[in-house]
């Protein structure tokens, strides 16, 4: 169970789309959306969790079919977060609209279920403990800790970068640092779609 967390750990808090998209939430919109969008992320990495859990994940990662069909979507819809960043980064800077309520959730949700990674990371930490020993009981414990893992993670970027300090620095620097996000939203969306083509 140790090797199974201290895994699922290290792939959660590394950098990828998912921190991004909810830190950059976080320092523009404040808790509520960024709690919002946690949330959301939260959920379709659990919802690929119990995906993984159940067996399907192993079927998932074995048809190119499926995978590449999963890789065109994720990164078409990465090119679109990209759009809206690059968007927030030429547009004007005189008022940040608050997203709907509904907005941040959904988009966090749709964001980790078109992520064809997650597929693989949960694969990946759930065989570190796999043994022939290990029945489905331990394997139904292990996946509701690391969903609970992941859920603490994006409640902790959304938590720290939504404070005063940082989100005044964002002010500062927001047409940056949201080119900066188009930049690697698109560069990550077209890396997937590369995957799928050349598939």
């Amino acid at each position: 169970m140790i090797a199974v967390l201290a895994a699922f750990s290290l792939v959660a808090v590394a950098p990828g789309p998912a921190n991004l998209a909810v830190s950059v939430v976080a320092m523009s919109h404040g808790i509520g959306p960024a709690l919002r969008m946690a949330a959301g992320l939260a959920l379709g990495l659990a919802v690929w969790g119990v995906i993984a859990c159940l067996g399907f994940g192993a079927l998932l990662a074995g048809s190119e079919v499926a995978l590449t069909a999963l890789r065109l979507l994720g990164g078409a819809y990465l090119c679109w977060l990209a759009s809206r960043s690059a968007r927030a980064a030429l547009g004007p800077r005189a008022v940040a609209a608050a997203p709907s309520p509904v907005r941040p959730f959904r988009t966090g949700l749709l964001l980790n279920l078109s992520n064809p990674k997650a597929v693989f990371a949960w694969l990946a930490a759930l065989s570190m403990g796999l043994g022939p020993e290990a029945g489905p009981g331990f394997v139904t414990l292990a996946t509701a800790f690391c969903a609970v893992i992941g859920l603490c993670n994006y409640l902790g970027w959304a938590l720290l970068l939504s404070r005063g300090p940082v989100r005044r620095a964002y002010a500062r620097a927001a047409v940056w640092i949201d080119g900066v996000v188009a930049a690697l939203f698109a560069a990550a969306g077209l890396g997937l779609i590369r995957q799928g083509l050349l598939r």
